[in-house]
């Protein structure tokens, strides 16, 4: 049976929904449950995905970067050997000339300027110039950052997994298949936020699968629903690919990477239908993302080899003094300075 100390990859979700489309994208079977650490309010699912020792954490019923913010701290507290966290779920994307991002697709946040891949763009003051933003988030580490570069030149020459992976998950019970892909023409992009009948005309993909955009998510504490206060926001901040919730709520502390599946276009005609799919669709890119990170193996204590002798009886066994500051005051005695190693 595993420990606590096994593993060392993290993911959070914010909703239901979301985990259960990470829990049943992991390898085989679960691991066995662990017991509850005193004070930890948080339930988890563990697994391994894509050769890691996963630990699945999720939200209770209440979304925003604050309950974030505790689920975190909880799962740093319980499992201490964590090196990779990921928020993944669901966002809104932000139409533009530059990215074709479409819904069903994802978004992996990644460092743009001044920010380290995700910006709170609630957190600030008003002034006479405008609304000037406050704090800082913590980048991703860059063993992860060079990962996701080299998926997305991968990406390049050949397809992403996504829909690869999506495929295999609906295939595991029948009700699962609520993570299948929408009809194509249920994706529709207004020209005018307010008015329904100019649709938005978009060339036709050449591919069926949904595409990896790469770039900045906006986190904050409202829903976005409305496309003149999102497109506020992205002139005010700019290069933003998608709106959440959650992920300041983690990023203020800890270092990590958020995907997000594109489920709506943060306007006012959002609505549920792509929900399940743009959660399986991020949970398929944090599987496949994570076939570029090597696994971490947690490290043990070296078992101490050195025979005991009790008290006035003489050990014969081999003598080593490790490091610096070793001073001879006198017949059979010494001090020790500085960081020694005695064996």
């Amino acid at each position: 049976m595993k420990t606590y100390e096994d593993y060392t990859t993290a993911v959070i979700c914010a909703m239901g929904f979301e985990m259960s489309a990470v829990r049943f994208m992991l390898d085989g079977e679960e691991h066995p449950s662990l017991p509850r650490q005193p004070g930890d309010q948080n339930q988890y699912v563990l697994g391994q995905m894509s050769g890691h020792n996963v630990v699945l954490a999720w939200l209770p019923a209440v979304q925003g970067k604050g309950a974030a913010a505790v689920v975190a701290t909880n799962l740093e507290r319980t499992f201490p050997s964590l090196q990779w966290r990921f928020m993944v779920g669901i966002g809104g994307g932000v139409p533009n000339t530059k990215e074709d991002i479409r819904l069903g697709d994802v978004v992996v946040s990644t460092p743009d300027g001044r920010h380290g891949g995700v910006v709170q763009y609630d957190l600030g003051k008003d002034t006479d110039s405008g609304f000037i933003l406050k704090g800082f988030l913590k980048a991703p580490p860059s063993y992860m950052t060079t990962a996701v570069v080299k998926m997305q030149s991968d990406h390049f020459v050949r397809e992403n997994k996504v829909e690869e992976f999506v495929a295999t998950l609906v295939q595991r019970h029948r009700r699962l298949q609520v993570y299948q892909r929408p009809p194509a023409e249920t994706d529709v992009l207004f020209d005018d936020p307010d008015d329904r009948s100019q649709i938005s005309m978009r060339q036709a993909r050449q591919g069926s699968g949904p595409e990896i955009h790469y770039g900045l998510i906006a986190s904050g504490d409202r829903v976005m629903r409305s496309a003149i206060k999102r497109d506020s926001e992205v002139e005010n901040i700019g290069g933003i690919l998608c709106f959440e919730m959650e992920a300041a709520g983690l990023a203020t502390e800890y270092s990590c990477i958020v995907i997000r599946g594109i489920s709506d276009y943060a306007d006012s005609h959002k609505n549920d239908t792509w929900q399940h799919y743009a959660a399986a669709a991020a949970a398929a890119c944090t599987k496949e993302l994570l076939t570029y990170i090597e696994p971490m193996v947690p490290t043990e204590p070296a078992a101490d080899s050195t025979p005991r002798t009790s008290v006035g009886e003489q050990s014969t066994a081999h003598s080593s003094f490790v490091g610096r500051g070793i001073n001879n005051v006198g017949r059979g005695n010494f001090s020790v300075g500085g960081n020694v190693h005695i064996s």
